[in-house]
């Protein structure tokens, strides 16, 4: 188990290294006395980065590993190689610059040796198939250092030596693809070096979108964690930037200029995997919509992912809007939480438009108002007065705070209403059900309600089901975490809609289980992303629909084609993280229907997203089977009902935030191994380690061929070569279970 944190910054990384050790001490007891003509021992570790660009025949799966070689000795037994023997990386920079469609990757890696022996080496860097980079520069420790190109067959040759040797079959994904390689310095005992190396290469644009992808693959091949992973993409163009997305990765954007963006990811103390990949687009008069989608064509099941952001227009022409701020100032808001709460309120009341108009309600045993009608925008200053002489005390009515809020609502403009509140109902009505209908009696349809649980205190099911309700969204605000803060990243989000009531159709190719539903608003700097299914690809012609000012506005794009065959890997998975999430708030709402927990488990397993269902699932032997997942989610919902769920406390918070984080999900889970470490992604694929064996979860024993395929065997290396995505799931392990037309190959050892 490790540490892993994410958040903003630059990152990647991309070279192989073959590092010989040339003076390493050992044990006698462990080898036998060198001769003249042998005992040279050496540890051989191979880092790999690969660059990829869009239009790449297979996916780039570069990885940054580091193998070792079992060291070369005569009679006797040979000490296995342990973890020692491998180097480490500290550190791994990527700086990218993209100008116009043309991107210049600079890659920093720094490599530690930390063993007692000096370690040369040999950097390979992996060409990507169909990849036309140019303007390679390589510098080790400052010194420019010259690249020697292999042809596609030199470094195939490569490549099979090292899985043959070490069965190690990590390499087999490069297989077929052309190398650079280069000497480097040795590493002293202890000692570091710093490796550097930029490329150019130009992006294409594909309806609409330029990608720019970069492989961060290094899961289970680094000794330790990776101290400091982080990635920055700096995008100019002569034209506006309008959106910026990445489906893998949770960026941090900071736009600089309409026609400047910077976008960032780091990661602390992990093993960084599977691509980083980002889209962005140029802006247009009006909204602007791109779609992503993948067709598999053995199941016949197609996703997409649509992305629509606001144009020039509607970036710089906030709608007019009202602001209602709902506080909860009752004795256990007292001290910290409280100060918070008016620095959050402080913040909003701050940031109005010109044209807004606001309220405040503030509730304890009763509710107070800074004034019982919307004062405009101008009316703040002494509103933010107003707020930071108040003070905590008294009980909790939030059945009358409700009412009192959404009563000062008014139909003509679209309205947000902020609901803060650290416990559960204890003055005037408390009963949940009937706050539930006070509130959808008085809650107008132009109202959008944010409800912000602070602490674990809070009924989750109330605050859920009012936000959801509204069209709006419920965030926990857990001990130690700060209000103000989330409150502030929220409103930045949020506090200028540009286009309310949203409705979207798609004519052409049928659709179904669009995630978010209902849709929610579309804000200035933000992008909608929706995430659906359809059953055949083909053109298709999307319609978005919503209300301007009370115009209501239609942008058409008709030259939408959804994919047949293939596509972007990582949209099914997006969309089943989406998919898991809505139906776990509903399960949490509306009670543990048994159709929706195996709904849940069969989503769980199939893509390797871990919930409260399938925490543990992934260790039965019958999981990969219908009846075995069915039998699961039996037994599960059994024992939830010998112990119902609470509404609160630590628990009901935890889980609450869990499925809200899965529902309104940007970025699939990051390819390459979960949290627990029996889950890997490759592309689209899911695989489950059982017993050894990484299992594809698609494989029924019951209903496929199995052919069984010998690890290093002249059949495994000739389906690797013939078939790329076998090649991409026997890299796993050197056993593996894996699907390809129907049959299903597994690896066994010789």
């Amino acid at each position: 188990m490790h540490h892993r944190t994410e958040g903003v910054s630059k990152t990647s990384d991309s070279v192989a290294t073959e590092a010989r050790v040339t003076d390493r001490p050992g044990s006698s007891a462990h080898r036998s006395p060198p001769s003249s003509h042998v005992a040279i021992r050496r540890a051989f570790a191979l880092l790999l980065v690969v660059a990829s660009l869009l239009g790449s025949a297979s996916p780039a799966m570069g990885q940054g590993i580091i193998v070792a070689e079992p060291p070369v000795c005569e009679g006797g037994i040979c000490p296995p190689v342990s973890i020692g023997d491998q180097l480490t990386v500290r550190r791994h920079a990527v700086d990218v610059t993209i100008e116009e469609q043309v991107a210049t990757t600079s890659i920093s890696q720094t490599f530690v040796n930390p063993n007692p022996w000096e370690a040369e080496g040999i950097y390979l860097f992996p060409i990507p198939e169909g990849a036309a980079v140019s303007a390679f520069t390589m510098v080790v420790d400052g010194v420019p250092i010259e690249a020697e190109l292999l042809d596609a067959e030199t470094a195939r040759a490569i490549y099979e030596r090292i899985v043959a040797e070490r069965r190690d079959p990590a390499l087999l994904e490069y297989a077929g693809r052309a190398a650079l390689r280069a000497s480097i310095f040795p590493i002293p005992p202890g000692g570091e070096r710093e490796v550097r190396i930029s490329y150019d290469q130009v992006l294409l644009a594909v309806g609409g979108l330029v990608r720019y992808v970069y492989p961060l693959g290094m899961d289970g091949y680094s000794v330790e964690p990776v101290a400091q992973t982080s990635v920055r993409v700096t995008i100019q163009t002569a034209a506006p930037i309008q959106s910026v997305y990445s489906p893998t990765h949770p960026i941090a954007l900071d736009r600089k200029g309409p026609g400047s963006v910077v976008a960032g990811w780091e990661a602390s103390d992990a093993w960084p995997s599977g691509e980083f990949t980002l889209f962005y687009s140029q802006a247009t008069d009006g909204v602007g919509a791109s779609v992503l989608s993948y067709y598999d064509t053995v199941s016949g099941e197609g996703h997409f992912l649509l992305l629509a952001s606001p144009g020039i227009e509607q970036q710089t022409t906030a709608l007019a809007k009202d602001v209602v701020v709902v506080l909860d100032t009752s004795g256990s808001m007292e001290g910290e939480k409280l100060a918070q709460a008016k620095a959050a309120l402080t913040y909003v009341l701050g940031r109005l438009n010109p044209e807004d108009r606001f309220a405040v309600v503030e509730f304890s045993t009763g509710v107070r108002v800074f004034d019982p009608e919307l004062r405009p925008a101008s009316g703040a200053p002494e509103a933010i007065d107003w707020v930071q002489r108040l003070v905590s005390s008294g009980g909790t009515d939030i059945d009358g705070a409700l009412r009192t809020g959404l009563g000062m609502v008014r139909s003509e403009r679209p309205t947000t209403l902020l609901f803060l509140t650290d416990g559960l109902p204890t003055e005037g009505e408390t009963d949940v059900a009937s706050i539930l209908d006070n509130t959808r009696a008085a809650a107008p349809e132009n109202v959008r309600l944010f409800a912000f649980g602070v602490g674990v205190d809070v009924d989750t099911t109330l605050l859920d089901t009012i936000a959801s309700e509204n069209r709006g969204l419920s965030t926990y605000v857990r001990p130690g975490e700060s209000l103000d803060a989330t409150v502030e990243t929220f409103w930045a989000k949020v506090g200028s809609p540009v286009l309310v009531d949203l409705s979207l159709t798609i004519d052409g190719v049928s659709t179904s289980d669009m995630h978010p539903a209902p849709l929610p608003d579309l804000y200035a700097d933000g992008q909608l992303v929706v995430a659906g299914r359809y059953r055949q690809g083909g053109p298709a012609t999307v319609t978005l629909r919503g209300t301007v000012n009370g115009t209501v506005r239609e942008y058409i794009f008709d030259d939408v084609s959804l994919s047949t065959a293939g596509g972007d890997a990582f949209v099914p998975r997006l969309w089943a993280t989406r998919r898991i999430g809505y139906l776990l708030q509903q399960i949490r709402l509306g009670g543990e229907d048994p159709e929706l927990v195996r709904s849940v488990v069969d989503l769980s397993v199939r893509y390797g997203i871990v919930t409260p269902y399938t925490s543990y699932l992934i260790t039965e032997d019958d999981i990969l089977t219908q009846s075995g997942r069915d039998a699961a989610a039996d037994a599960d919902m059994r024992e939830r009902d010998a112990d119902p769920a609470q509404t609160s406390g630590q628990a009901a918070v935890d889980e609450a935030a869990a499925g809200g984080d899965l529902a309104r999900a940007e970025s699939a889970p990051v390819p390459g191994a979960d949290a627990t470490g029996r889950v890997r992604y490759v592309g689209a694929r899911t695989f489950i380690d059982q017993d050894g064996v990484w299992v594809e979860t698609t494989y029924d024993a019951d209903l496929m061929t199995t052919v069984t395929v010998v690890y290093g065997s002249d059949e495994y290396f000739r389906l690797a070569a013939e078939r790329p995505d076998l090649a991409s799931a026997f890299a796993l392990s050197s056993r593996v279970i894996a699907i390809d037309g129907g049959i299903a190959y597994e690896v066994v050892d010789a």
